[in-house]
């Protein structure tokens, strides 16, 4: 992990517009919608309303008025990981789907517009991981930053990085920062310079129902005290937490299984 506050503003406000190859949204899809709802809206302080509605029931949280994520509803009959998946930028979502073809990748939903908002694909990158694009129309994306209850980073956990660093590095146009180790295999990705998510390669680490993965960071004004709620609210600590140089790390699964991870970054 790596810090990523870049393209955040004073207060927290994002831009407009994320440059292409940017995570700009974040959604997770699961058969209890109400319930998560509850379990984000205690963890987080998201409020929900309603967003488009092409890929079933699908709601936009926000925090403190400001659209952070999504969560949305699997029909019955889909049994598919509950997994949070991160959305790039991009300016034209049907030429990336094309060129996310041509790499290597798979185009599993899409392209397709969500109303208004934009248009999205839903693919996977060689090794398996799953990702989505967003072409943004009248919604841009996570309009808030920096403050607990957002989005802080994007890590995609996978065998190695060389081969699938150069998938997105085509796909996205990413500059890439490696980690000069023998032991340690991460790749930053940047754009203009800027750190915009990373590639851990973990070989016999990744979990075996997993397989790779995108994971997401959400900030958190305390750890400790998350983790605790977490149980609470009958989530899981899947790696309890530890210090880092990017601030006090914690891995969890909320009650369906999804995971991703808290960072209390230094103040």
């Amino acid at each position: 992990m790596t810090e990523a506050r870049g393209s955040a503003g004073p207060n927290g406000e994002t831009h407009a517009r994320h440059a292409p190859g940017t995570p700009c949204w974040v959604s997770l899809m699961v058969h209890g919608l109400a319930t998560t709802q509850e379990f984000y809206g205690a963890l987080f302080g998201w409020e929900f309303q309603p967003g488009p509605q092409q890929l079933g029931p699908y709601a936009r949280a926000l925090l403190d008025g400001s659209e952070v994520a999504g969560i949305g509803q699997l029909p019955p009959d889909r049994h598919l990981p509950i997994a949070w998946t991160p959305y790039l930028a991009s300016d034209d979502v049907d030429l990336t789907a094309e060129t996310v073809r041509l790499c290597g990748g798979t185009v599993g939903v899409g392209p397709l517009d969500a109303e208004e908002a934009g248009r999205l694909v839903i693919g996977s990158d060689p090794s398996g991981a799953v990702f989505g694009v967003w072409q943004a129309a009248a919604h841009a994306g996570t309009a808030i930053a920096g403050v607990p209850g957002t989005p802080a980073w994007h890590e995609l956990l996978t065998f190695e990085t060389a081969s699938v660093a150069k998938f997105y590095e085509t796909v996205f146009d990413y500059e890439e920062e490696p980690v000069v180790s023998a032991d340690f295999d991460y790749v930053t990705l940047l754009i203009d310079g800027r750190p915009v998510a990373g590639i851990h390669g973990v070989g016999n680490a990744l979990p075996r129902d997993r397989g790779p993965h995108w994971m997401t960071y959400f900030e958190v004004a305390d750890t400790d005290a998350s983790l605790a709620r977490i149980t609470d609210l009958g989530g899981h600590v899947l790696k309890p937490a530890h210090d880092s140089e990017h601030g006090r790390v914690a891995t969890v699964a909320d009650p369906e299984g999804a995971r991703f991870c808290l960072v209390q970054s230094p103040r």
